[in-house]
């Protein structure tokens, strides 16, 4: 490896795992902590750990200045951002690239494109790849939108250009609602990710969630690692994954996997990234969604039919080395599902839950990638997936 030192930019089960092949690699790490975390596993897992700041994450874990300044106060000469947080931020990998630091991910350009949904869309568009179909004109106003929201045929979504996870997203079955969904839409999406543009699209109902794990070398060259399927969800957050997607014909698996690798090439990505797609129950025609120019929560399900590690293909290639790999060589084996454990309350409507954790065992056999530990304390500060369960068999 052409670095020995590896910052990880993050907390958490990502944090714990990527320390993990960074161990078998022979890879020094060190972590980085809020004050909630002060006594979190990651930072009793590495070698070594920095304090960013406060708890909440614009203090700590999104503060680029402290994380730039942390890996120079320890040492390291490479950073990995794990998913969340600053892992699709531009303007994080231009900050790494400054401090002379090895981003291990897809390049600035790469993430800025694919981090607008509206520009990634019209990418895909260019590229003969299908989306769905929507309207996404820069600058259109009230009347357009409407007149578009008419011709798509309601229902429909308005959907944030910028971040994910179901903010920013309203459903509309009626003319007369569009504006208010506008209105609220664009405010949510400005406060969770500092930009209010909005777009449109057809509502698919009851869709099959599928997506395609890439690798790209940089140069135009990408390898696909199969499919997933993630149409197990609730608030539009995934639960439960798994791989290959069942019941899924041959002809739709080609075109996403042709799909998925032309929008890969086309941007000359680098590093690891999923192509996701909805499918309409009765249809045989795979539309492009978004592209996530990072690591997937769900990896491990990809991890275990292709016997590969993607956090080690991932420090490869920011190293500078070639794909271990031809896509030849990439043969599922048998099938995978990973559940979230997340900390809830079910009789209060499914709500965050704070607390101590007591215990935790994991099943005999089966894989458990996790954040926590008994006496791991849960705080209000982070997202409320503390671990995932991964099963994989014949």
């Amino acid at each position: 490896m052409s670095f020995d030192t590896i910052l990880i930019a993050n907390r958490g089960e990502i944090a714990c795992r990527i320390i993990t092949t960074c161990r078998r690699l022979g890879l020094k790490t060190l972590a980085v902590f809020s004050d909630a975390d002060a006594g979190a596993l990651h930072v009793r897992m590495a070698d070594n750990a920095i304090r960013l700041g406060p708890a909440p994450a614009k203090q700590s874990y999104l503060n680029i200045p402290a994380v730039i300044a942390a890996a120079r106060e320890g040492g390291a000469d490479a950073v990995h951002p794990g998913y969340g947080f600053l892992s699709e931020n531009p303007a994080f990998v231009q900050a790494c690239e400054a401090a002379g630091l090895i981003f291990a991910g897809p390049s600035a350009q790469a993430v800025a494109a694919m981090g607008s949904k509206v520009e990634a869309r019209r990418i895909a568009r260019a590229a003969g790849v299908p989306v769905v179909p929507g309207f996404d004109a820069a600058g259109a106003d009230a009347a357009a939108i409407a007149a578009a929201a008419e011709q798509l045929g309601f229902p429909v979504l308005v959907k944030a250009s910028a971040g994910g996870g179901g903010r920013g997203m309203r459903r509309v079955d009626r003319a007369d609602d569009l504006a208010s969904a506008l209105t609220s839409a664009r405010a949510e999406a400005g406060t969770a990710f500092g930009d209010a543009t909005v777009f449109l699209e057809k509502l698919i109902d009851n869709p099959r969630h599928i997506e395609v794990q890439v690798f790209g070398d940089g140069q135009g060259g990408a390898l696909h690692f199969h499919e997933r399927d993630c149409s197990v969800q609730r608030n539009h957050q995934k639960i439960i994954e798994e791989a290959p997607a069942p019941n899924l014909p041959d002809a739709i698996r080609t075109q996403l996997f042709d799909h998925a690798l032309t929008l890969t090439r086309t941007i000359r990505y680098a590093g690891a990234g999923t192509v996701e797609f909805i499918l309409g129950r009765e249809s045989d025609v795979p539309f492009f969604l978004e592209m996530n120019t990072r690591l997937q929560v769900e990896h491990p399900v990809t991890e275990a039919i292709c016997g590969v590690d993607l956090v080690e293909w991932q420090l490869r290639q920011a190293a500078g080395l070639p794909l271990p790999l031809t896509q030849g060589q990439i043969m599922p084996r048998g099938h995978a599902i990973e559940v979230r454990l997340n900390a809830e309350r079910p009789d209060q409507g499914f709500i965050p839950a704070t607390g101590q954790v007591i215990d935790l065992v994991a099943p005999r056999g089966l894989r458990l990638d996790t954040g926590v530990a008994p006496g791991s304390e849960i705080s209000v500060h982070y997202d409320s997936m503390i671990a995932k369960l991964i099963a994989h068999g014949p």
